[in-house]
C-alpha cells in the first residue's frame, strides 16, 4: 500500500542546502549511461565515473546523460562542473519532492513523478525522477536502478526515428517528459479495466470484499492524484517560461504536452466519481438486500400471527371449551388455519408485497 506522506524527519535541523537522501533509499551500484548525438552521428556507453561526462558540457551535439540510484556522492560532484545550486541538488536526492518546474536561467530544473505497476503486489509504484535542462545538455536523475520508461526515446536515438536527433536539448527534454506522462494512460487504462469489472460484478450480486476492494481503488485514485494534480502546473510554467533555453518550435509540443497532462487529471477525477458511485450503489445495494431479508421474515411472521392466536387460543387449560370434545375438531382447526395462511399469501401477492 503506498505512502502518502513520506518520512523526511532525518531533514530535520540540517542547513538548507544539505544533501541528504529522503525516502526510498539508494541500494546497487549507480549505473550512469550516455547519449550523445546530433543529426548525422551518435554514440552510446556506460560510464563507470561521473567525471567522465564533464567534457560533453561544451560540445556542440546533444547530450543526454541518465543517472539512475541517487548516491549522495556522486550528485555532490555534478556542482563542481555543471554548477547546478545546492537547494536543486537537495531537492533531487530528496524523492519525496513535490513535482515542480524552476527556472535558473542557465538551467532550468524539472520534477516529476514516474509511475509504474508492481505486477507481484498489485499496486502503483511513483518513481522520482528530476531532469535538469541544459544549453545542450539534458542530465535525468533516477532513484532506482533498472527499468524505465524511456526506452522508446533510446531506440529513436539509436536508429534516427522521429524529430530527436534534428532538434536540441528543449526538444530532448520534451520527450522525456511526454515519455512519462504517456505512462500515466497505462497506469489510468489498467484502473478503469477494474472499475469496470466491478461496477458489473456489484449490479449482480455484493459480497462483504467488495468495500475492501473499493476502498483500495479510493486509496490508488487519492495516490495518483497527489503525484500528477502538480503536473499541469510543470507543463504550464515550461510554456510560460521566457527562458531562452526554450524555442519557440519546442513551446507548440508542450501545449499538446499540456493538453495531456489536463486529460490525465480529468481521468483521476472521473475515476474518483465513479467510485464514490460504486460506494453509493454497495451501499444501497446491501440496504436492499437487508431490506428483502426482513421482508420474508416480516411476511412469514405476519403469515403465523393468526395461526398462533387460534393455536394459542385452544392451548388455554380450561375445562369448558366446546371444540375439545369435538371429535373433527382437531382437523378443522388445521384446515382453517391452512385457508388463513393461503389466503394472507394470495392478498400479499395481489399487493405485490411477494
Amino acid at each position: 500500500m503506498p505512502r502518502f506522506i513520506q518520512k523526511v524527519s532525518k531533514k530535520t535541523g540540517l542547513p538548507p542546502g544539505t544533501i541528504v537522501s529522503v525516502g526510498t533509499r539508494p541500494v546497487g551500484k549507480t549505473k550512469i549511461t550516455v547519449f550523445d548525438f546530433d543529426q548525422n552521428n551518435y554514440q552510446e556507453k556506460e560510464i563507470s565515473t561521473i567525471e567522465e561526462c564533464f567534457p560533453f558540457k561544451d560540445t556542440p551535439t546533444i547530450t543526454w546523460i541518465n543517472i539512475d540510484d541517487l548516491q549522495v556522492d556522486i550528485i555532490e560532484k555534478i556542482d563542481t562542473h555543471f554548477g547546478i545550486h545546492p537547494l536543486v541538488l537537495e531537492d533531487i536526492v530528496n524523492t519525496a519532492q513535490r513535482p515542480k518546474m524552476e527556472d535558473f536561467e542557465d538551467y532550468i530544473f524539472i520534477v516529476l513523478k514516474m509511475l509504474y505497476k508492481d505486477q507481484d503486489k498489485d499496486e502503483i509504484i511513483a518513481e522520482q525522477v528530476s531532469f535538469i535542462l541544459g544549453p545542450n545538455y539534458v542530465i535525468s536523475f533516477q532513484e532506482k536502478p533498472g527499468g524505465d520508461v524511456f526506452d522508446p526515446i533510446r531506440d529513436r536515438i539509436r536508429n534516427y526515428k522521429g524529430r530527436v536527433r534534428k532538434m536540441g536539448a528543449d526538444y530532448l527534454a520534451y520527450v522525456l517528459i511526454d515519455c512519462v506522462v504517456d505512462h500515466y494512460f497505462i497506469i489510468l487504462e489498467n484502473l478503469d479495466e477494474k472499475i469496470e469489472q466491478l461496477e458489473e460484478i456489484l449490479l449482480k450480486d455484493i459480497k462483504p470484499e467488495f468495500s475492501q476492494r473499493i476502498h483500495q481503488l479510493k486509496r490508488d485514485i487519492i495516490f495518483l492524484l497527489k503525484q500528477v494534480w502538480p503536473l499541469r502546473e510543470v507543463v504550464s510554467g515550461l510554456q510560460r517560461t521566457e527562458s531562452k533555453l526554450i524555442k519557440k518550435t519546442t513551446v507548440i509540443y508542450l501545449r499538446d504536452l499540456y493538453d495531456h497532462s489536463i486529460r490525465v487529471i480529468e481521468n483521476i477525477e472521473t475515476f474518483r466519481d465513479l467510485l464514490a458511485g460504486l460506494h453509493d450503489i454497495y451501499l444501497s445495494s446491501l440496504s436492499n438486500k437487508m431490506n428483502e431479508i426482513m421482508k420474508v421474515l416480516t411476511i412469514i411472521s405476519t403469515i403465523f400471527i393468526p395461526i398462533m392466536f387460534i393455536a394459542s387460543v385452544y392451548g388455554m387449560n380450561f375445562k369448558h371449551m366446546p371444540e375439545l370434545e369435538w371429535p373433527m375438531g382437531y382437523f378443522v382447526v388445521l384446515v382453517f388455519m391452512g385457508i388463513i395462511g393461503l389466503s394472507m399469501v394470495i392478498y400479499f401477492k395481489k399487493r405485490k408485497w411477494i
